[in-house]
């Protein structure tokens, strides 16, 4: 028998059985859709940390002190270690969330940062309105602040805010400038913020020492030597033996780069993504389960019609052909609708819940294929019972 005319039978088949064909379909359906959705949220979340952390600049490097042991890093010291090659500029940062700020009957909460006048090329970031904080203000101890634009919405219900004061914590701070807006991320809001000069941050938070410094290589290619000077300085500083190509990570201190930080964010979302994928496959597999079960189901039923086929000469293998064909059919048909219908959850998930979803055509034909490949494998045994059937017992079968 030509291949064309089984695949007519195997497809009519199918379509003679409608209701239930759609139904042993829909688990494949929402393995698929589940698939592409869940893995595409995975990718999402990946690109957005991604470009959240390239934005900052790849030779961004961050220093925090974690030991509770008091040490006291002078400006000479930031000079000092400034000068050293590879290191362009540094900026101490104090933070303080959970802020109280107010304005007349209006009052929120947002971060208070505390830096100097490099804090502003360091995290690439922009003034809108007004100006950022200077050397005079740092050293003047001037309460004035930059703020976000989501807190200056918060607050005054205005982004053009310049020249007016606030209370930060029971203390008025002259606004002096707006920073441009960078949007929200799956780490929250970078427009929530106020930004205040170093000195007057130590003064209103009562702490000496800031805990953290960014600190700018002069390019990305002298990342590694920047932070190998940092750590020399560190060690230093905590009287530890230094060693510049040890571990940068300790119990004292954390030296980390952007390079360092989006290869940990990368391989924590792609091991998420990974485990995502894994959940929806079990649907799959649950779905190439009700394959095989109602396929046994069809031979049954169609014992009768397999014994006369073969008495009149059908071969076994075109009886096996012919549910295989079935079997890989149901699948395929579940497959697309499933592709279907992971486009439009993704799109309904990206339109209404503000989530990224990227939909990789990797992903989506993989996912397809997948599904055909467990509709096959499903679909053999019960094609092979079918083949199997001896054509008079198989015409005596009530």
């Amino acid at each position: 028998m030509k291949f064309t005319k089984l695949v007519k039978i195997a497809l009519s088949s199918v379509w003679n059985n409608k209701m239930r064909s759609f139904l042993t379909m829909l688990g494949i359906i929402i393995g698929i859709s589940s698939v592409i959705i869940l893995v595409g949220i995975g990718q999402g979340t990946q690109k957005e940390v991604s470009d959240q952390i390239e934005s900052l600049g790849t030779n961004l490097i961050t220093a925090n002190i974690m030991s509770s042991k008091s040490i006291t890093i002078s400006d000479e010291d930031l000079a000092d270690l400034k000068a050293k090659p590879g290191i362009k500029e540094i900026a101490p940062q104090i933070s303080e969330s959970n802020i109280n700020i107010k304005y007349g009957s209006k009052s929120s909460t947002t971060t208070l940062e505390a830096s100097t006048p490099e804090y502003l090329d360091i995290r690439s970031l922009s003034v809108s309105l007004g100006r950022f904080i200077t050397d005079r203000d740092v050293k003047n101890r001037f309460n004035v602040a930059v703020i976000g634009t989501e807190t200056a919405e918060n607050v005054f219900g205005d982004t053009n805010v310049v020249g007016n004061a606030i209370y930060i914590n029971g203390i008025e701070f002259k606004v002096i400038g707006v920073l441009k807006s960078e949007g929200t991320s799956s780490s929250g809001s970078s427009d929530d913020r106020i930004i205040v000069p170093l000195t007057s941050g130590q003064r209103l938070l009562k702490t000496a020492n800031a805990k953290t410094y960014y600190i700018s290589a002069e390019d990305k290619d002298k990342v590694d030597i920047a932070m190998g000077y940092i750590q020399l300085f560190l060690d230093k500083k905590f009287g530890l033996p230094g060693n510049a190509s040890s571990t940068t990570t300790n119990s004292y201190y954390r030296v980390m780069s952007q390079t360092s930080l989006l290869d940990t964010a990368t391989s924590t979302t792609k091991s998420m993504t990974t485990m995502l994928a894994g959940v929806a496959a079990i649907s799959l597999v649950v779905g190439g389960i009700g394959i095989m079960n109602i396929m046994l189901v069809s031979v049954v039923e169609r014992t009768k019609e397999i014994g006369t086929r073969k008495a009149i000469g059908a071969k076994r293998r075109t009886i096996l052909l012919q549910f295989l064909i079935e079997a890989a059919a149901v699948s395929a048909v579940g497959g697309a609708i499933g592709v279907a219908f992971g486009y439009i959850g993704a799109f309904i998930g990206e339109k209404f819940f503000s989530t990224t979803i990227v939909i990789s055509n990797n992903v989506v034909l993989g996912s397809f294929l997948f599904s055909v490949l467990v509709g096959l494998i499903f679909g053999i045994y019960p094609a092979n019972k079918a083949s199997k059937l001896n054509p008079i017992d198989a015409l005596r079968f009530e």
